[in-house]
């Protein structure tokens, strides 16, 4: 995750909160699989007879730097072979260390857990339970997971309550043991680069993440070439496997502009400089962009209820997904509506406030203080 340079919003959520450790109080010791300092694959079989043994996996420090602590920790293919030890298992993959972290907080559900340690588990959303019709994710396993890792985990921590909820109607966690503390923002000022040639400031509609079917981006063009705006769509993301039909679709709209992944200081100026993000995800756990939007001055318009209602707050135009007509007639009003726009951009800046870095880290600070102490933290953290 912390390596992982496609700007999706699991791996922003690793670094940034990686980047807060030490205001939380933290020292930070990196588990990595050892796939960048040996990048020699491995074969599936050697996998499966690895992932036989039912032994701890040793986590070998690597020589520090001048550091007191070694930073860094290696188990090599360990987040692989998880996987698989799981299929034949049905439980968690135990690592090792030779003295344990006092708190281990993976920042993704992997089917791991440190022996000795406090395991905290990020769960982002639970979409391939609650919306299985949505993602590839196959339910059984993905459930069977989380369920195994609430039955291990110290406590659950998720980034909105809307998951928060979720985690403890559908697991069946105790509501003690889930902590949410919703997570940081990172829009670093910037002197932004030059906009594609054939886009001005102010006069282009705005999405970015993953294209895949979730997103709502069908209904989306749709609803932008019904608004009959003068102003292009841009849309942009990586590919995802599987979403051909949906890319294809997207082609289809002469209106719509498609760009694949761009670096994060070119996306963060076409965010800040765009009419308006549009965002009308069916289902979301946080909804990074919409926050980011909003700390960039950049008008938003939101899906009603679930998490990415929560996060906007009241600061954005809540529209229904399924509801193509009204989120046409919103498009218009976004590109004739002055007076709209520079309100939800006041609107906005105020509640980018809301989850800021130091923010977070006071949260991640009560957190991690309560595993320490082995109480429940109830993070109902409202902003």
């Amino acid at each position: 995750m912390l390596l992982d340079q496609s700007g999706t919003g699991v791996a922003t959520y690793a670094r940034v909160l990686a980047g807060c450790l030490e205001s939380a109080g933290a020292v930070p010791l990196i588990l990595d699989d050892g796939r960048h300092s040996d990048p020699r694959p491995r074969s599936r079989i050697a996998r499966w007879v690895s992932a036989a043994r039912v032994s701890p996996r040793p986590a070998i420090a690597l020589e520090p730097t001048g550091a007191p602590e070694p930073m860094q920790w290696v188990a090599r293919d360990v987040f692989r072979e998880a996987q698989v030890f799981f299929n034949i298992h049905g439980r968690l993959l135990p690592v090792a260390f030779d003295r344990p972290p006092e708190v281990m907080h993976w920042t993704y559900p992997v089917p791991l857990y440190v022996v000795g340690g406090k395991n905290l588990y990020t769960i982002h959303d639970l979409i391939p339970i609650t919306h299985p019709h949505l993602t590839p994710i196959p339910t059984a396993r993905h459930s069977a997971i989380l369920k195994a890792i609430a039955r291990q985990a110290q406590g659950i921590v998720t980034v909105s309550e809307a998951v928060r909820d979720s985690v403890i109607d559908h697991l069946g966690v105790a509501p003690g043991k889930v902590t949410n503390t919703y997570q940081a923002i990172e829009t670093p000022l910037q002197s932004d680069p030059p906009l594609p040639a054939d886009l001005r400031s102010g006069r282009y509609f705005f999405f970015c993440g993953r294209v895949e079917r979730r997103k709502n981006l069908a209904f989306l063009a749709r609803a932008h070439a019904q608004s009959g705006s003068e102003l292009p769509l841009v849309i942009v993301g990586p590919t995802v496997d599987g979403e051909e039909e949906l890319e294809a679709e997207l082609t289809d709209f002469t209106g719509v502009r498609r760009l694949a992944w761009v670096p994060r200081n070119e996306l963060i100026g076409m965010m800040r400089r765009a009419r308006a993000l549009l965002f009308p995800s069916l289902a979301e756990g946080f909804g990074l962009p919409i926050v980011e939007a909003m700390t960039l001055g950049c008008p938003v318009l939101a899906s009603t209820g679930g998490a990415a209602a929560e996060v906007a707050g009241g600061a954005a135009m809540l529209i229904d997904p399924h509801d193509v007509a009204a989120m046409a007639q919103a498009i218009r009003r976004f590109e004739r509506d002055d007076a709209l726009c520079a309100r939800l951009r006041t609107a906005g800046f105020n509640r980018g406030r809301n989850f800021t870095p130091e923010l977070y880290a006071r949260r991640l600070r009560a957190l991690y203080a309560g595993a320490l102490a082995n109480t429940a933290v109830n993070g109902e953290a409202r902003p």
